[in-house]
């Protein structure tokens, strides 16, 4: 495709003041007035025409095989145009709406015809991202032509949950709680789990004397215990509408699914079995209890299948499944959003029947958007009615979690950039309490 440059354009729209005035002045002439525009016609089309032409140009995209949501993604794009190949070309890439392009440069540099760049992008969302089309146009000699071919290409990469803070801090928070005694094989005395009957010591708690065995044995004896290293820990992740709205650039979703890797890993390496349950207006993954730090890989891959969901969340049919599906006392971790009241009612009585039995802990992600109205100073009239709306939303929410805790679950409210610090400090908090 060859069409004229904002430089053509100009110098046509230059002549017109010339060509009116040869027209009126020489009314018989008028033909004449027309040598300008048809001149810079003429230009425009040499000039297009000159040099390698559209069909000459070739182009490649490369994608890395995989990616983290929220994280950076590099295209690499080679360029390649045969024939008297100018020095720079421009390009523009059909991105998927998974990718977001950060700024940067769009002109290629080229040497003998051929040159490459890097395309800076931004992981939005999970999923599988394309490019399947690349726009490459330059300009000919004079200035007056662009010349543009659109080039098929073939490049796509796997976007998967965010597992850097696994990576980077896992470790970090796997070894300072160990050293708190959470491990097995050196926490004596502080778990549930019956491990041994010792000689009672100074200092031991007397509540830990086995009368029996000391009777039988004519010295006092005491049990000790270890934690229990196989409690069942389920993640309930809410997929629903309200869970799709972005926080800081990524969705709700992202961000929980994030904490609750995360928190699994931990959970994996201190012994404990792990589910993941994920669900909208009803149950869409329902998977099995996995154990060992060999069983991470496969609760990524389930945690990778979480699609984005325009439906309204339904914690009655959910809550009542996962429910079912457990035979024995286990810590559900949900993690939902809500924002009225009636979703809300329904929340609070499906948590009110899982509390009988299992240990519930909900994870809410703290909306900034509504505390930021509040804590604004005013300057119109439309600033107070935000500020008015938004305060008596945050007072709801705080009624809905005060119910929660009421019943006896544990709510954890936090910072979208924080949740999976808290999370896990909750979680080890808990089985530090034996709550488990």
């Amino acid at each position: 495709m060859i069409y004229p440059t904002r430089t053509s354009i100009w110098a046509a729209a230059a002549g017109v003041p010339l060509t009116m005035i040869v027209a009126i002045m020489v009314p018989g002439r008028w033909y004449a007035a027309l040598a300008w525009p048809v001149a810079v016609l003429a230009l425009t089309l040499i000039d297009g025409l000159r040099g390698s032409r559209p069909s000459q140009a070739s182009a490649q995209v490369s994608l890395p095989p995989g990616a983290s949501v929220g994280g950076p993604v590099e295209a690499t794009i080679e360029v390649a145009i045969a024939g008297a190949a100018p020095a720079v070309v421009q390009f523009a890439a059909n991105l998927s709406p998974l990718l977001k392009q950060e700024e940067g440069e769009d002109w290629i540099r080229l040497s003998h015809g051929r040159g490459r760049a890097i395309l800076p992008m931004t992981a939005i969302r999970r999923g599988t991202a394309r490019i399947d089309r690349l726009w490459l146009r330059w300009r000919g000699t004079m200035g007056l032509a662009w010349k543009q071919r659109i080039v098929a290409v073939e490049a796509q990469v796997a976007i998967l949950p965010d597992v850097r803070p696994v990576h980077e801090r896992g470790a970090q928070i796997f070894q300072r709680h160990a050293l708190q005694g959470l491990m097995a094989q050196i926490d004596r005395g502080d778990g549930a789990d019956f491990d041994a009957l010792v000689e009672f010591r100074t200092g031991m708690d007397r509540r830990a004397i086995d009368w029996k065995q000391s009777a039988r044995h004519v010295k006092l004896h005491a049990k000790e215990y270890r934690t229990e290293r196989n409690n069942q820990i389920v993640f309930a992740i809410d997929s629903g509408r309200q869970m799709s709205e972005p926080v800081a650039g990524l969705s709700r979703l992202d961000r929980v699914v994030s904490a609750m890797l995360l928190t699994g890993w931990v959970a994996l390496k201190l012994g404990d079995r792990v589910a993941l349950h994920a669900f909208d207006s009803r149950p869409r993954i329902a998977s099995g209890l996995v154990s060992g730090a060999g069983a991470f890989g496969e609760l990524q891959r389930l945690a990778a299948r979480i699609d984005y969901s325009g439906e309204e969340s339904n914690y009655s049919f959910a809550l009542s499944s996962l429910a079912a599906r457990l035979t024995r006392r286990s810590m559900i971790v949900l993690f939902t959003e809500f924002t009225d009241l009636t979703s809300a009612e329904f929340l609070v009585r499906a948590a009110a029947r899982l509390v009988e039995t299992h240990l519930l802990m909900i994870v809410v992600l703290r909306d900034e958007e509504l505390e930021s109205f509040v804590e604004r100073r005013p300057q119109s009239a439309d600033d107070v009615t935000r500020a008015v709306t938004a305060s008596a939303l945050l007072k709801d929410r705080l009624m809905v979690l005060t119910r929660l805790r009421h019943l006896g679950v544990h709510v954890v409210e936090s910072e979208y950039d924080r949740v999976a610090d808290r999370l896990v400090q909750a979680y080890v908090d808990l089985k530090r309490r034996n709550l488990l």
